[in-house]
């Protein structure tokens, strides 16, 4: 069952990027997440699974959003 990320979600993931970040922003979803990288700006598109399996913690972006 997938993960319950929602556009604006911050998450944790468990390799750091380059530049020392472990916190990406969620941009896109679909069959690819497109994540942006909070230390540098860095944009990538990452297949679903792959994404799901990477991600340690889901930071909200905000509570109130849940449906």
């Amino acid at each position: 069952m997938p993960m319950k990320i929602l556009v604006g979600d911050e998450v944790e993931l468990k390799k750091k990027h380059p530049c020392g970040s472990f916190f990406w922003e969620v941009t896109r979803i679909g069959a690819d997440f497109k994540i942006r990288c909070t230390g540098c700006g860095r944009e990538v598109m990452v297949p679903r699974h792959k994404c799901e399996k990477n991600i340690r913690k889901i930071v909200r972006e905000s509570a109130g959003s849940e449906q």
